[in-house]
């Protein structure tokens, strides 16, 4: 082997030092790959309280785990020699164009999770070209965000509360601030039994006690931004001093039915959507009652544990109505991937909630950016691997769920003992 001095140029070359004025939290965020890095940063940079808040589930979290599950466990089907050279990863959603299938969902408690709160969001979805909704447990009013992102298409999603004073007025105020989609909840009858909250006594405001400050001790960051920044309160609910979940019983209200719906769509001049959706009945109801949309929802599995997953019963459901209104889904998304595998099912839209809270807490508005950036660019990889160049393109060819092939493989399987028996 015949050796040499290395060449100067040749070294250069290899010579790749990362630049020591960068700045740190660019670095960081540059890092992350997958929504799944952001979770890794969040929870290194949040207490516990809130990160659990975001991260957790109902009861024994089986529904949330199932809903990642669901999303996982599906098979891709590419068509390849297809000239992928431009894909269009926008279409109409509720009559207006959106550049993603995908937007920012509802959150409640933002500003908790990072001082830059639900500013930080509708600022990023406008950036995006996505829709921002804003929850009626929002810690930043509508005409705080509008302020904050004067160009967004933004949404409103409303609890029936026992005051129903209180919706209304809120109603009203998201349609003075311009918002165009109501999203109304259905599944919170009463709070779900969120384990992980009660243990760590979640309370709103945080309280400073001997654990809080033990925690916050390696986040000095996440404290600074809640002391030095505007007072935490929500806009709907004033000078609450208590549990999350004795929070949510107080204002939940069981007694909602059809005609509740019917008064507040009375109400509302924009596009209508029902989210919580969890059966195809209901789905097919709601059709029949005018709504615009279904949100095929399990609230992220927050509120019933081991509800219907809502990418499972997505298929069914755009079968039975997906002719008469547009089928939005949302829980356990945190892939383009995801996303595009609910598309191919039938979704004209999805929502991403943990997946925007963990940019958050990464990293406020740039940590929101990096999550919209990483989803964007899964969308528009998987698209071009599959072989489709427009979002109309995907079908549900395209994707099959590995436990229905499971059970057509055995039930053949078993027809095929049964024709050797006979």
């Amino acid at each position: 082997m015949k050796r040499q001095l290395p060449d100067i140029e040749t070294l250069r070359s290899f010579m790749k030092f990362s630049n020591p004025l960068q700045n740190p939290a660019e670095a960081r965020l540059e890092k992350a790959q997958t929504i799944w890095d952001l979770r890794k940063i969040a929870k290194k940079r949040t207490p516990k309280g809130p990160f659990d808040y975001t991260d957790g589930a109902a009861e024994g979290e089986v529904g949330l785990r199932r809903a990642y599950d669901a999303f996982r466990d599906v098979e891709f089907h590419p068509s390849v020699l297809k000239d992928v050279t431009n894909v269009d990863t926008g279409w109409d959603v509720l009559g207006k164009r959106v550049s993603q299938p995908f937007g920012i969902a509802p959150t409640g408690f933002t500003r908790l999770m990072h001082a830059a709160g639900e500013r930080a969001g509708a600022a990023a979805a406008s950036a995006f070209g996505v829709p921002f909704a804003l929850s009626t447990l929002g810690t930043t009013g509508p005409e705080e965000v509008r302020k904050a992102a004067p160009d967004a298409r933004l949404w409103f999603q409303l609890y029936m509360m026992r005051e129903r004073h209180r919706s209304y007025e809120l109603v009203e105020r998201a349609q003075q601030q311009g918002f165009d989609t109501l999203l109304v909840t259905v599944d919170t009858p009463v709070a779900g039994a969120r384990h992980r909250d009660k243990r760590n006594g979640m309370a709103f405001p945080p309280q400073l006690t001997l654990k809080t400050v033990l925690d916050a001790a390696p986040r000095p960051e996440w404290w600074i931004n809640f002391l030095t920044t505007e007072p935490l309160e929500f806009a709907a609910v004033r000078n609450w001093d208590g549990t999350v979940g004795e929070l949510l019983d107080t204002m939940f209200d069981p007694s909602i039915t059809f005609d509740d719906l019917a008064e507040i769509r009375s109400l509302w001049k924009g596009k209508f959507v029902v989210k919580g959706v969890q059966s195809v009945d209901d789905a097919r109801r709601l059709a029949d009652f005018g709504v615009d949309a279904v949100q095929l929802s399990n609230h992220g599995g927050r509120q019933l544990d081991r509800a219907p997953v809502p990418f499972r019963l997505l298929p069914e459901v755009v079968r039975e109505v997906g002719s008469d209104l547009e089928v939005h889904v949302d829980t356990g998304i945190m892939s383009g991937a995801d996303i595009v595998a609910a598309v191919a099912h039938g979704a004209r839209y999805t929502q991403i909630g943990r997946a925007y809270l963990y940019g958050l807490m990464a990293g406020g508005r740039a940590g929101v950016n990096r999550t919209l950036a990483i989803l964007s660019g899964e969308v528009a990889r998987v698209m071009r691997l599959l072989g489709v160049a427009s979002l109309d393109e995907l079908e549900p060819r395209h994707v099959t769920m590995l436990d229905d092939l499971r059970v057509r493989n055995l039930s053949q399987i078993r027809d095929g003992e049964a024709g050797t028996a006979q």
